[in-house]
């Protein structure tokens, strides 16, 4: 009787590990399954409640703030660096920020040290250019007409407290010192400080804050043709429609010229894409026959910095610089006419 107890109670033993066993390689493939799922499930950008892509939120570029415009000759058409490329370039950012300042030319008193900037600390990423169009990362050759305005401004030299002068009064400085604009797409480029952006969405328009020279950009969603080409305006006339998950503003009727440009015949087309839970992809097409040979593209992410909101910039209340530059001219005209005086 024990003997057959024993005897059916090992075959009961056996039958639960042959059990357990097959089970195992089912559980197991469960559970890969379901992270294999978890893992390639898509992300899908949010909407607003009127089923718009929502692009929205407070963002800054300061992150790519060390990322060249155009492109090193020498890396050809590659823009991804490596990784020791990468630490190289990021050694050079810091070594520069910390370092002494740059030799002056003639004249030139300086900004103050780099260090003194919001240039970001997180790991700049592996994009050797923000221009991404042409391949080779930088801006194409300019017209016959192109090259005559570039030649003329060199002649005149660089302007406001980024030149020599002359200082004759507010006119001659940039709008820039002047507190009035950075202009588009200057307004939401990289820069000494500042970098902070809001996006805002209805079904009609989407409005875009600028905390560097205090701007807001409407940019209407209806359909509405650009206005007269007799009209020109500082941030140019913009339009815009969505194009599936993609927002793309076109802006024409500029006043004043963006890197040597024709603002009569500059248009720009904007696309604002979200690529991720904190990040909007802002690419610039730049197309202007009369001054390039070709169109040439520009590609800045933006990410999402709730905790960074968007300050008063109060540029005009404390503009002393404009001020002191031209007391100072007058102080020097009045020493050279004194002078002439004194000789007679």
């Amino acid at each position: 009787m024990q003997q057959r107890f024993l005897t059916s109670l090992g075959a009961v033993v056996v039958v639960l590990a042959v059990l357990i066993l097959a089970s195992t390689p089912v559980a197991g493939q469960a559970s890969s399954t379901s992270k294999n799922t978890t893992a390639t499930k898509a992300w899908v950008p949010p909407r607003t409640s009127w089923g718009d892509p929502d692009i929205q939120g407070v963002f800054t570029n300061k992150n790519v703030n060390g990322v060249p415009f155009e492109r090193p000759v020498e890396l050809g058409d590659r823009n991804v660096l490596t990784d020791e490329e990468l630490a190289a370039r990021d050694t050079r950012t810091r070594r520069d920020e910390n370092g002494p300042l740059r030799e002056l030319a003639d004249g030139e008193t300086g900004g103050g040290p780099s260090h003194w900037a919001d240039t970001g600390r997180a790991k700049l990423p592996n994009i050797a250019s923000l221009i991404v169009q042409p391949e080779n990362g930088r801006i194409p050759p300019l017209t016959p007409e192109g090259q005559r305005v570039a030649d003329e401004q060199a002649r005149l030299g660089r302007r406001g407290s980024f030149g020599n002068g002359p200082f004759n009064g507010p006119e001659d400085l940039t709008l820039y010192e002047r507190c009035i604009t950075r202009g588009v797409p200057g307004s939401m480029m990289p820069a000494v400080y500042g970098d902070s952006f809001e996006i805002l969405q209805t079904p009609s328009a989407v409005a875009i804050t600028y905390e560097m020279i205090h701007e807001a950009r409407v940019i209407p969603l209806d359909g509405r043709p650009h206005i007269g080409q007799g009209i020109r305006t500082y941030m140019g006339d913009a339009r815009g429609h969505f194009e599936g998950s993609t927002l793309v503003v076109e802006t024409t009727n500029f006043k004043t010229p963006y890197r040597g440009s024709n603002p009569k015949t500059m248009r720009l087309i904007e696309r604002f894409t979200r690529v991720g839970p904190k990040t909007v992809q802002w690419a610039v097409t730049v197309d202007d026959p009369k001054t390039w040979t070709r169109l040439w593209t520009f590609e800045v992410p933006l990410t999402l910095d709730e905790m960074q909101p968007v300050y008063e910039y109060a540029c005009h209340e404390g503009n002393y610089g404009l001020v002191n530059i031209l007391s100072g001219a007058r102080t020097k005209d009045n020493e050279a006419a004194a002078n002439v005086s004194s000789r007679r």
